[in-house]
């Protein structure tokens, strides 16, 4: 009896250690396929702009089929997001209404970021420099510089995680522009533009959306007016690859890089993150 206890023992051990093996080996080979889905993005985007083919930073969904495995690949052009650096103050606060906060508060908060990227330590009416920081029992203080990542926005005074996982997808580090390029800007950063007629936001969708499934140029959005920018300079993408095993596994890459004009070095990786599954 005590053998078989222990044999019956052993056998439940390993069936449980070779369980974990397959699930590490369909992770990694999800995670790997995940991988080549980001890098076919950047070979797609490589393409010359006037090829029909090119796919375009507007956020549309490609479905591959590698080995079996399928992969989602979406391209989001970075012009179409709020800079954390260089957008207006008009167009923060305008994203920070739309969220829902009240005209205080969306002062104060917006006071907050603009004292933690300037580079002085002289504190806003509603702002928040090192003093507050200490008071407020932080082991940190304002870094008095540009935001290096989006992320960073979670230390803002003010900031909490239900507001930040509201805002972070209408921003980035990476357009260097003060307003957006709308013809790839998603709902929620359209909806910030301050004076916006949410209802002229949804027909400009509508419309955006039958033109690009009819492979037509879509044009940009009126009524933006000053808040409105072209693309220019080297652009930046955020490409989110999504790979789907048969046995369920699901590996989300997320990776954001910048074209450049260089055969060697065609692109340069600005941030190589893990996603989360939705």
């Amino acid at each position: 009896t005590l053998l078989a206890v222990i044999a019956g023992n052993f056998a439940f051990s390993m069936r449980g250690e070779a369980q974990i093996a397959r699930n590490l080996v369909s992770t990694a080979q999800a995670q790997a396929h995940a991988d080549a889905g980001v890098q076919r993005a950047w070979y797609e985007l490589m393409k010359p702009p006037a090829d029909s083919q090119r796919w375009q930073g507007n956020g549309v969904v490609h479905e591959l089929l590698m080995d079996g495995v399928v992969v989602q690949v979406s391209v989001h052009d970075e012009s179409g997001k709020i800079d954390l650096n260089t957008a207006s103050e008009p167009l923060l606060k305008g994203l920070l209404l739309s969220v829902g906060l009240s005209e205080d508060a969306s002062v104060a908060l917006l006071d907050a970021i603009l004292d933690w990227r300037d580079a002085d330590p002289l504190k806003r009416l509603h702002g928040a420099e090192e003093e507050d920081y200490r008071a407020a029992g932080k082991s940190f203080v304002p870094s008095n510089a540009p935001f290096e990542t989006v992320d960073e926005l979670q230390r803002v005074l003010g900031m909490t995680p239900e507001l930040y996982r509201m805002l972070a997808p209408a921003l980035t580090v990476y357009s260097r522009q003060p307003g957006i390029n709308t013809v790839v800007a998603s709902r929620e950063v359209l909806k910030a533009i301050p004076g916006i007629n949410p209802a002229l936001v949804e027909q400009y969708l509508v419309q955006r959306q039958a033109l690009i499934a009819t492979d037509q140029k879509a044009p940009a959005f009126a009524g933006a007016g000053s808040f409105a920018s072209s693309a220019a300079g080297l652009p930046a993408y955020f490409v989110r690859s999504v790979a789907k095993m048969a046995d369920g596994t699901v590996f989300v890459r997320q990776a954001v890089a910048r074209l450049a004009q260089d055969a060697k070095r065609p692109f340069a990786v600005l941030a190589w993150t893990e996603g989360d599954a939705e």
